[in-house]
């Protein structure tokens, strides 16, 4: 009897020892698992940025158990998306009460240690934002009649704001010169930070950003004249493509405001000059600013439906497609910080760039980024982060009278591409992508 219990404790304590070494060995296999999942995420070639969409069976297939981990995440979000909409209580409240923008708290999301077989970590909530918006005794003054209004000094610049017969031959060069006079473009660092995550193929449809996009932003930056005059514009709009839009008076001077308050900055000046030494704009600078108000305020049909969209709206407030559940447009660095902050906006992470080794970081002001807005897809987006609103206005103008659909330029360090689609004699859309 001794002998038999004997050997029964020995086996028992080879069969502890032999478990362990296979616990040693599905680890590795979960560690190369993983390691060949990343891989294949990052040896392809880059999408094109309006690319088709590949069948993503496979990368699904090996994403499965994650995507089961995080239903219990799924179930508990709201319409707007990942992070949850403030009530309208809330949003009341907070409309009133907000004062302060600037740096956000750090946030740090709990680790867990638990794994599964995929060699995954356990799927945190995104960390929440503080909420931010332009002080509204501030924004009713852009809805007081035209006498009423107080605006910047105008810049003089000099000799800068004639173009020269270098530029007038070549919109590139002018569009150079338009970076250059950009003064109220902010500094990465000094002004905003970004986290830009992880990247991402196109038609991957994982998040591979941790948390939000920006970091944080100076408050200094919503009492420049022209980006608080820019965001009074950014509410105006249903942005369910196919509705008409009803503009009242008020926001009719919020839009002459901005027109009026860009004007006075030196892009726009030279802009002006440069279109009226190609003959396209009148030498009255007050007609040069009616036509710009056209252009970009006056509204036409999209969608099937009449006056449901202007140049504005599109290119820089977003819109969503009716009936295919997609946003199109948006791509207004300013629009995406404002609905990221109040919850409409999850950030996804970035776009493999198209040249290797070009991985954005904190410093990079052209992004091409995933998102989902009001909880609608986004799949790739592409913007200057930082420039001034005057800036892109300028360059989107530009390239409409005198560019083409293709305008290949160099903004600072960035070889861009400035793709501009007309509506029929419109502006129907404009955008950057980073140049191959």
């Amino acid at each position: 009897m001794d002998g038999l219990i004997k050997g029964l404790v020995n086996a028992a304590i080879d069969h502890i020892q032999g478990g362990g070494n296979d616990d040693d060995d599905n680890r590795d296999d979960v560690e190369q698992r993983s390691r060949s999942s990343w891989a294949q995420v990052v040896s392809g070639d880059p999408e094109d940025h309006e690319g088709s969409n590949p069948s993503n069976t496979d990368h699904n297939s090996r994403l499965s158990s994650h995507n089961r981990r995080e239903e219990n995440y799924h179930e508990n979000q709201t319409s707007w998306g990942r992070r949850p909409a403030m009530t309208a209580q809330k949003e009341e409240s907070y409309q009133e009460n907000q004062t302060s923008w600037g740096r956000q708290p750090a946030m740090t999301a709990q680790k867990d240690d638990d794994t599964n077989n995929d060699g995954w970590e356990t799927a945190h909530k995104k960390p929440s934002r503080q909420h931010h918006k332009v002080p509204i005794d501030q924004r009713n003054n852009y809805k007081r009649p035209a006498g009423e209004q107080h605006y910047s000094d105008e810049v003089d610049c000099g000799a800068k704001m004639e173009p020269s017969e270098e530029e007038l031959a070549d919109v590139s060069k002018a569009i150079n010169k338009l970076w250059e006079l950009d003064l109220n473009r902010l500094v990465p660092g000094k002004d905003y930070e970004i986290d830009c995550g992880e990247g991402k193929k196109v038609y991957q449809k994982d998040d591979m950003a941790e948390g939000s996009l920006f970091s944080w932003l100076s408050e200094e930056i919503f009492r420049k004249p022209t980006y608080s005059r820019f965001c009074s514009l950014l509410d105006n709009y249903n942005p369910h493509e196919g509705y008409k839009e009803v503009v009242t008076s008020e926001e009719r001077q919020e839009q002459a405001a901005f027109i009026e308050e860009i004007s006075r900055t030196a892009p726009i000046k030279y802009l002006h000059k440069y279109l009226s030494a190609k003959g396209i704009a009148s030498g009255s600078y007050q007609e040069f600013k009616g036509m710009i108000m056209s252009l970009w305020f006056d509204l036409y049909g999209r969608g099937g439906t009449s006056s449901c969209s202007s140049a504005f709206e599109h290119v820089f407030v977003g819109e969503i497609k009716r009936g295919e559940q997609e946003v199109s447009g948006f791509h207004n660095w300013i629009q995406f910080y404002l609905e990221e902050a109040k919850g409409r906006v999850d950030y996804q992470g970035y776009i493999f760039p198209r040249r290797r080794g070009q991985i954005p970081d904190s410093e990079t002001q052209l992004l091409t980024v995933q998102f989902e807005w009001n909880g609608v897809l986004k799949s790739v987006s592409s913007t200057l982060v930082g420039v001034s609103p005057e800036f892109e206005l300028a360059i989107y103008t530009l390239c409409f009278y005198v560019g083409g659909e293709d305008n290949h330029v160099e903004l600072g360090p960035y070889p861009v591409n400035i793709k501009c689609y007309r509506h029929g004699n419109k502006l129907g859309s404009a955008f950057p992508i980073a140049d191959s």
